[in-house]
């Protein structure tokens, strides 16, 4: 079969545009190293410190905001049953664990410095250290998690209303940088008009969903408080019932009671639970996704793709989890490319940690297929 100019034209211009495709993926693949999630900064230490000069005062000042960002970085990491085990204050270099540090909001005088500190740490010195001491971490951080406040008083079961003590409770509590990230709704028109307390209250799921998905939060969180009386004291209390919407799991309750005593004013209650609360959040995704440090494992997958742009939004997600220590390409084609992810943990917690990124990996005719949330063929799903 004889084949026309026009037609060999087309043909070489079709695999000189594959192989412009291809040799731009690469070029962007091996741009540089994928960046480490920043689980691995602390953002905002506050430093204030008085000396005999200025420079003496900086210099102390420095040197404790980056002791300080590097405790609050291990706890992050870390179960509360093993603070104990942590390196005492002063007992480390910290300087050889500290990648860079930004500093703003600086003020000095002649013999006083204050700031606020935000440390970058290296990755692979704080993992060794806390394996070398025996500690168990964990790195993976969550998408948001949206907490509904619902107060039950005497002006009835309350969510949205400016009354609901429980929720100005929850929006007093100081941002804290640990590996749940808190979401609170704003109480605005489209709020109160999307999601009824009986919705929450009956766990309504679509509603929910609706809801978290404004927020661009993952597990939605329905806390319910109110004031009763134990049944064996008699004495007053302060009973919560937190049930936890997932969609990795079916929905869990779990209750904190705290006894109300009359030296303490029923707010300061609160903000104590508010605490309690969101610390065994923290606690239990940590427990969920403590990494084993048996080896470091590899798993082969296959991002589906249709334009350069998929791949560069995969590429970046992938970046963001922590848990993946090296991404190796192994194949590029128009439609798909094949990598090999090197990560700890095993598969499920390679899939929950990719979950947070707003990646599925899902198994398709016994290999590994990465998709976008959301993006799952629904003969895959």
């Amino acid at each position: 079969m004889k084949i026309t100019h026009q037609e060999q034209f087309a043909m070489t211009a079709k695999r000189f545009h594959s192989h412009i495709f291809l040799v731009t993926l690469a070029l962007v693949f091996l741009a540089g190293p994928g960046a480490l999630a920043n689980v691995f900064e602390v953002q905002g230490v506050p430093v204030d410190v008085t000396a005999d000069n200025a420079a003496q005062a900086r210099n102390e000042a420095l040197a404790h905001g980056q002791d300080e960002a590097f405790r609050r970085l291990l706890e992050r990491l870390t179960l509360k049953e093993d603070v104990e085990k942590l390196p005492e204050p002063g007992s480390l270099v910290v300087t050889e664990f500290v990648s860079d540090f930004a500093i703003s909001n600086e003020k000095a005088s002649t013999v006083r410095y204050l700031a606020n500190l935000n440390v970058r740490f290296k990755a692979t010195p704080v993992r060794r250290l806390l394996r070398e001491l025996g500690i168990r971490f964990a790195e993976t951080t969550s998408k948001p998690i949206l907490i509904l406040p619902v107060f039950q008083g005497l002006a009835g079961v309350l969510l949205w209303e400016d009354a609901n003590t429980w929720r100005k409770a929850w929006n007093l509590r100081p941002v804290r940088s640990g590996l749940v990230r808190i979401a609170l709704p704003l109480a605005d028109l489209a709020d109160i008009s999307g999601l009824h307390v009986q919705h929450a209250v009956s766990g309504n799921v679509d509603r929910l969903t609706g809801l978290a998905m404004r927020y661009r939060a993952g597990d939605t969180l329905v806390s319910f408080a109110r004031i009763d009386h134990d049944p064996i004291s008699g004495s007053r209390r302060l009973k919560i019932s937190n049930t936890r919407y997932s969609s990795r799991k079916e929905p869990v309750t779990e209750l904190v009671v705290l006894p109300l005593t009359s030296d303490e004013p029923l707010e300061a209650l609160m903000l104590r639970a508010v605490d309690s609360v969101a610390s065994k959040l923290e606690e239990d995704w940590k427990q969920e996704n403590l990494l084993h440090h048996d080896g470091e494992w590899v798993s082969a997958v296959t991002v589906p793709i249709s334009s350069l742009n998929d791949w560069l939004d995969v590429k970046k997600r992938l970046e963001s989890v922590s848990v993946i220590r090296r991404t190796v390409m192994v194949l590029m084609s128009l439609d798909e490319v094949r990598i090999n992810l090197h990560h700890v943990g095993a598969s499920d917690q390679l899939q929950t940690a990719l979950g947070q990124a707003d990646l599925a990996m899902v198994r398709e005719d016994d290999e590994w297929v990465l998709y976008p949330a959301g993006l799952i063929p629904l003969s895959k799903s």
